[in-house]
C-alpha cells in the first residue's frame, strides 16, 4: 500500500471584528493629526482643522476666561478634548470647553457631555449648519449647560450664547453684533467683550 502525502488544510482568514457603527468606527481610528473626527447624528464626520483665525478666536476666548476659572478652580481648553454626548453617544470636538476637574469621563479619553459647563464653537465655512444647528441641538441633548457659538461669517459677525435647557433643547438665546459685550449665564455669570473675536 503507497501512503499518500496529504496537503494540509488552508489556514482560513482570521476573522477581523469590523466596526458596526460610525461610533465604533470613530473608536477604532489612530490619531489623524490636522483633522478633527466627530460622530454627529450616527454618521462620522472627518474635517480639517480650522485656519488660523478661527484658532485664535477659540484662544482669545481661553485668554479672557482664564483667570474666572482659576479663580474657580475651573479647567479650560482650546479644543482638542472630545465630548461624549450623553445618550446618543455623539462624539463632538468643541473649539473651547469649560469643566470641573472632577467632570464625568466616558471612557479614558472623553468627557461625558453632563458634566462641562460651556462649550464654545467657532463657525466656519465648513461647519456652518454643524456648528449653528446639529451641535446645538445635541449639546442641549447632552445637558452642557452654556453653548457659545462665534459666527464670522454673516455680514455683520455674531456671538450667540444659549443656554436654560428644557426637553432637550435650549429656551433661552442671546445674540449680539461681534464686538458688543455679551452676559454669559450661570453657571458661567461672566461678561463677555466680544470685541477680544474681530480679527
Amino acid at each position: 500500500m503507497v501512503a499518500m502525502a496529504t496537503e494540509p488544510p488552508a489556514a482560513q482568514p482570521e476573522e477581523i471584528d469590523m466596526p458596526q457603527t460610525a461610533r465604533e468606527l470613530l473608536d477604532a481610528l489612530p490619531p489623524l493629526p490636522g483633522f478633527r473626527a466627530e460622530v454627529i447624528e450616527g454618521n462620522l464626520i472627518v474635517s480639517p482643522m480650522g485656519s488660523p483665525e478661527h484658532t485664535f478666536m477659540a484662544v482669545n476666548l481661553h485668554n479672557v476666561l482664564l483667570p474666572l476659572s482659576l479663580e474657580r478652580g475651573w479647567l479650560s481648553a482650546p479644543g482638542g478634548l472630545s465630548v461624549c454626548i450623553e445618550g446618543p453617544r455623539d462624539a463632538l470636538v468643541p473649539d473651547y470647553a469649560l469643566l470641573p476637574p472632577d467632570c464625568p469621563r466616558w471612557g479614558r479619553g472623553e468627557l461625558l457631555s453632563s458634566g462641562l459647563i460651556m462649550v464654545a464653537e467657532v463657525v466656519s465655512p465648513s461647519s456652518a449648519h454643524i456648528d449653528r444647528e446639529e451641535k446645538r441641538r445635541l449639546y442641549a441633548v447632552g445637558r452642557v449647560p452654556v453653548y457659545l457659538l462665534i459666527d464670522p461669517l454673516p455680514e455683520t459677525p455674531a456671538v450667540t450664547v444659549h443656554s436654560d435647557i428644557a426637553d432637550g433643547a435650549y429656551r433661552s438665546i442671546s445674540t449680539v453684533p461681534m464686538g458688543k459685550p455679551l452676559r454669559l449665564p450661570a453657571p458661567v455669570d461672566f461678561e463677555l467683550d466680544t470685541s477680544v473675536f474681530m480679527m
